[in-house]
Protein backbone atom coordinates (compact mmCIF):
# COMPACT_ATOMS: atom_id res chain seq x y z
CA UNK A 1 0.00 0.00 0.00
CA UNK A 2 1.58 3.07 -0.82
CA UNK A 3 2.22 5.80 1.44
CA UNK A 4 2.26 9.42 0.77
CA UNK A 5 4.66 11.08 3.14
CA UNK A 6 5.26 14.60 2.20
CA UNK A 7 5.41 17.42 4.28
CA UNK A 8 2.34 19.68 3.54
CA UNK A 9 1.89 23.74 4.38
CA UNK A 10 0.48 23.90 8.02
CA UNK A 11 -2.38 26.15 6.60
CA UNK A 12 -3.33 23.14 4.68
CA UNK A 13 -7.11 21.89 5.44
CA UNK A 14 -6.31 18.59 7.05
CA UNK A 15 -7.85 15.58 4.98
CA UNK A 16 -7.03 12.98 7.35
CA UNK A 17 -9.28 14.35 10.38
CA UNK A 18 -12.10 12.46 10.87
CA UNK A 19 -15.50 14.33 10.37
CA UNK A 20 -18.81 12.69 11.05
CA UNK A 21 -18.21 8.86 11.26
CA UNK A 22 -14.41 7.78 12.78
CA UNK A 23 -13.40 5.06 9.46
CA UNK A 24 -10.29 4.70 11.95
CA UNK A 25 -12.36 2.03 13.81
CA UNK A 26 -12.30 -1.10 12.56
CA UNK A 27 -15.87 -1.91 13.48
CA UNK A 28 -17.20 1.51 12.00
CA UNK A 29 -15.47 -0.19 8.63
CA UNK A 30 -17.41 -3.30 8.83
CA UNK A 31 -20.82 -1.97 9.72
CA UNK A 32 -20.39 0.32 6.97
CA UNK A 33 -19.54 -2.40 4.30
CA UNK A 34 -22.74 -4.52 5.51
CA UNK A 35 -24.85 -1.08 5.39
CA UNK A 36 -23.69 -0.77 1.83
CA UNK A 37 -24.15 -4.18 0.73
CA UNK A 38 -27.85 -4.21 1.83
CA UNK A 39 -28.59 -0.21 1.17
CA UNK A 40 -27.17 0.20 -2.58
CA UNK A 41 -27.12 -1.94 -5.86
CA UNK A 42 -23.27 -1.85 -5.99
CA UNK A 43 -23.09 -4.57 -9.34
CA UNK A 44 -25.44 -2.67 -11.13
CA UNK A 45 -23.57 1.21 -9.90
CA UNK A 46 -20.38 -0.06 -10.86
CA UNK A 47 -21.31 -1.49 -14.47
CA UNK A 48 -23.60 2.29 -14.70
CA UNK A 49 -20.18 3.81 -13.79
CA UNK A 50 -17.63 1.61 -16.32
CA UNK A 51 -20.07 2.34 -19.26
CA UNK A 52 -19.85 6.07 -18.76
CA UNK A 53 -16.11 6.40 -18.48
CA UNK A 54 -15.94 3.94 -21.93
CA UNK A 55 -13.74 1.72 -20.29
CA UNK A 56 -11.26 -0.83 -21.92
CA UNK A 57 -8.77 -3.12 -20.77
CA UNK A 58 -5.67 -0.40 -21.69
CA UNK A 59 -7.35 2.24 -19.10
CA UNK A 60 -6.20 3.43 -15.76
CA UNK A 61 -8.79 4.47 -13.25
CA UNK A 62 -7.82 6.47 -9.98
CA UNK A 63 -10.73 6.01 -7.32
CA UNK A 64 -10.95 8.93 -4.60
CA UNK A 65 -12.60 7.53 -1.36
CA UNK A 66 -12.29 4.13 -2.27
CA UNK A 67 -13.81 3.03 1.13
CA UNK A 68 -14.16 -0.58 1.56
CA UNK A 69 -13.24 -0.89 -2.33
CA UNK A 70 -16.48 -2.69 -4.04
CA UNK A 71 -15.77 -0.37 -7.28
CA UNK A 72 -12.14 -0.51 -7.05
CA UNK A 73 -12.22 -4.03 -7.03
CA UNK A 74 -14.99 -4.39 -9.71
CA UNK A 75 -13.49 -1.68 -12.01
CA UNK A 76 -9.80 -3.14 -12.13
CA UNK A 77 -11.77 -6.21 -13.51
CA UNK A 78 -12.27 -4.44 -16.70
CA UNK A 79 -9.43 -2.18 -17.07
CA UNK A 80 -4.97 -2.16 -16.53
CA UNK A 81 -5.01 -0.52 -13.14
CA UNK A 82 -6.58 1.48 -10.73
CA UNK A 83 -5.28 3.14 -8.37
CA UNK A 84 -7.60 3.59 -4.55
CA UNK A 85 -6.83 6.42 -2.50
CA UNK A 86 -8.88 6.66 1.03
CA UNK A 87 -7.79 8.75 3.79
CA UNK A 88 -8.54 5.80 6.15
CA UNK A 89 -5.69 3.48 5.74
CA UNK A 90 -8.14 0.72 7.80
CA UNK A 91 -10.51 1.45 5.45
CA UNK A 92 -7.63 0.31 2.68
CA UNK A 93 -6.75 -3.02 4.60
CA UNK A 94 -10.22 -3.99 4.30
CA UNK A 95 -10.84 -3.25 0.88
CA UNK A 96 -7.23 -5.08 0.06
CA UNK A 97 -7.92 -8.12 1.83
CA UNK A 98 -11.32 -8.10 0.15
CA UNK A 99 -9.69 -7.66 -2.87
CA UNK A 100 -7.30 -10.70 -2.33
CA UNK A 101 -10.12 -13.10 -1.53
CA UNK A 102 -11.40 -12.04 -5.42
CA UNK A 103 -7.95 -12.95 -6.89
CA UNK A 104 -7.74 -9.09 -8.03
CA UNK A 105 -3.96 -8.24 -8.21
CA UNK A 106 -4.35 -4.81 -10.17
CA UNK A 107 -5.27 -2.32 -7.44
CA UNK A 108 -2.46 -0.01 -6.14
CA UNK A 109 -3.68 1.47 -3.06
CA UNK A 110 -2.87 4.67 -1.14
CA UNK A 111 -3.17 6.73 2.12
CA UNK A 112 -4.00 9.91 0.78
CA UNK A 113 -7.21 11.85 -0.38
CA UNK A 114 -8.12 14.44 -2.53
CA UNK A 115 -5.27 17.07 -1.26
CA UNK A 116 -2.42 14.77 -1.08
CA UNK A 117 -2.31 11.75 -3.56
CA UNK A 118 0.70 12.54 -5.83
CA UNK A 119 0.27 10.88 -8.77
CA UNK A 120 3.04 10.11 -10.90
CA UNK A 121 3.45 7.97 -14.01
CA UNK A 122 1.32 8.79 -17.00
CA UNK A 123 -1.75 11.05 -17.09
CA UNK A 124 -4.82 8.81 -16.27
CA UNK A 125 -7.81 8.01 -18.09
CA UNK A 126 -10.20 8.28 -15.63
CA UNK A 127 -11.45 9.40 -12.40
CA UNK A 128 -14.00 8.11 -9.54
CA UNK A 129 -15.15 9.64 -6.46
CA UNK A 130 -18.50 8.65 -5.02
CA UNK A 131 -19.90 10.23 -1.85
CA UNK A 132 -16.36 11.53 -0.35
CA UNK A 133 -15.70 15.27 -2.03
CA UNK A 134 -18.88 16.50 0.73
CA UNK A 135 -15.82 16.11 3.07
CA UNK A 136 -14.37 19.20 2.23
CA UNK A 137 -14.96 22.59 2.75
CA UNK A 138 -16.09 24.76 -0.55
CA UNK A 139 -12.33 26.42 -1.21
CA UNK A 140 -10.96 23.07 -0.78
CA UNK A 141 -13.45 21.32 -2.92
CA UNK A 142 -12.18 23.67 -5.56
CA UNK A 143 -8.29 22.70 -5.24
CA UNK A 144 -9.39 19.07 -5.13
CA UNK A 145 -11.20 19.56 -8.51
CA UNK A 146 -8.29 21.31 -9.94
CA UNK A 147 -5.50 18.71 -9.02
CA UNK A 148 -8.08 15.93 -10.21
CA UNK A 149 -8.03 17.82 -13.85
CA UNK A 150 -4.38 18.26 -13.61
CA UNK A 151 -3.95 14.52 -13.21
CA UNK A 152 -6.45 13.04 -16.27
CA UNK A 153 -5.22 13.36 -19.89
CA UNK A 154 -6.41 15.31 -22.57
CA UNK A 155 -10.11 13.81 -23.14
CA UNK A 156 -10.13 12.04 -19.80
CA UNK A 157 -13.38 11.51 -17.64
CA UNK A 158 -14.33 12.49 -14.12
CA UNK A 159 -17.31 10.61 -12.48
CA UNK A 160 -18.32 12.58 -9.39
CA UNK A 161 -21.47 11.17 -7.34
CA UNK A 162 -22.38 12.72 -4.34
CA UNK A 163 -24.54 14.38 -1.46
CA UNK A 164 -25.49 17.86 -3.35
CA UNK A 165 -28.33 20.41 -2.04
CA UNK A 166 -30.79 20.93 -4.43
CA UNK A 167 -33.79 21.34 -3.14
CA UNK A 168 -35.31 24.92 -2.26
CA UNK A 169 -33.04 26.27 0.67
CA UNK A 170 -35.98 28.36 2.39
CA UNK A 171 -37.50 24.45 3.06
CA UNK A 172 -34.24 23.11 4.49
CA UNK A 173 -35.68 22.46 8.10
CA UNK A 174 -38.92 20.35 6.19
CA UNK A 175 -36.62 18.56 4.41
CA UNK A 176 -34.10 18.01 6.72
CA UNK A 177 -36.56 16.54 9.01
CA UNK A 178 -38.36 14.71 6.43
CA UNK A 179 -35.01 13.23 5.13
CA UNK A 180 -33.69 11.95 8.51
CA UNK A 181 -37.08 9.79 9.06
CA UNK A 182 -36.98 8.67 5.80
CA UNK A 183 -33.15 7.05 6.06
CA UNK A 184 -34.86 6.03 9.54
CA UNK A 185 -37.49 4.36 8.38
CA UNK A 186 -35.54 2.37 5.32
CA UNK A 187 -32.38 1.76 7.00
CA UNK A 188 -32.58 1.70 10.70
CA UNK A 189 -32.31 4.25 13.58
CA UNK A 190 -28.24 4.32 13.67
CA UNK A 191 -28.18 5.33 10.14
CA UNK A 192 -30.59 7.91 10.79
CA UNK A 193 -28.33 9.19 13.31
CA UNK A 194 -25.44 8.92 10.79
CA UNK A 195 -27.51 11.72 8.50
CA UNK A 196 -27.93 13.32 11.28
CA UNK A 197 -23.99 13.94 11.90
CA UNK A 198 -23.17 14.05 8.30
CA UNK A 199 -25.86 17.29 7.89
CA UNK A 200 -24.62 18.78 10.88
CA UNK A 201 -20.78 18.28 10.51
CA UNK A 202 -20.08 17.50 6.73
CA UNK A 203 -19.89 19.98 3.62
CA UNK A 204 -22.62 19.23 1.34
CA UNK A 205 -22.89 21.80 -0.77
CA UNK A 206 -25.33 23.41 -3.28
CA UNK A 207 -26.15 22.38 -6.94
CA UNK A 208 -25.01 25.53 -8.33
CA UNK A 209 -21.85 25.68 -6.62
CA UNK A 210 -20.46 22.48 -7.61
CA UNK A 211 -21.38 22.82 -11.08
CA UNK A 212 -19.37 25.97 -10.87
CA UNK A 213 -16.55 24.49 -9.49
CA UNK A 214 -16.51 21.77 -12.01
CA UNK A 215 -16.20 24.70 -14.94
CA UNK A 216 -13.74 26.55 -13.09
CA UNK A 217 -11.56 23.53 -12.55
CA UNK A 218 -11.59 23.65 -16.29
CA UNK A 219 -13.92 20.01 -16.80
CA UNK A 220 -16.66 20.24 -19.56
CA UNK A 221 -19.95 18.60 -17.38
CA UNK A 222 -21.07 16.31 -20.26
CA UNK A 223 -23.93 14.59 -18.42
CA UNK A 224 -25.42 15.83 -14.80
CA UNK A 225 -28.13 14.14 -12.82
CA UNK A 226 -29.98 15.54 -9.59
CA UNK A 227 -32.17 13.02 -7.66
CA UNK A 228 -34.51 13.17 -3.95
CA UNK A 229 -32.88 16.40 -3.57
CA UNK A 230 -29.67 15.29 -1.88
CA UNK A 231 -27.95 13.49 -4.19
CA UNK A 232 -26.02 14.09 -8.02
CA UNK A 233 -23.97 12.74 -10.34
CA UNK A 234 -21.66 14.27 -12.57
CA UNK A 235 -19.89 13.10 -15.94
CA UNK A 236 -17.30 15.08 -17.01
CA UNK A 237 -14.29 15.40 -19.66
CA UNK A 238 -11.13 17.05 -19.52
CA UNK A 239 -11.15 19.36 -22.64
CA UNK A 240 -8.57 21.62 -23.47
Amino acid sequence: MGEDVATYPKWQYNEMQQVGTDYTDISEVVVYDTRMQKLRNIKEEIETIINCLDVTKDHSILEFGTGTGDFAIGAAKHCKKVIAADVSSVMLDFAKKKAEMQGVENIEYHHAGFLTYEHRGEPLDSIVSQLALHHLPDFWKMIALSRAFEMLKDGGKFYLRDTVYSFDVEDHSTFFDNWVDRIGEVAGEDMAKDSIVAIREEYSTFDWIMEELLKRAGFYIDEVDYSDGFMAVYVCTKRL
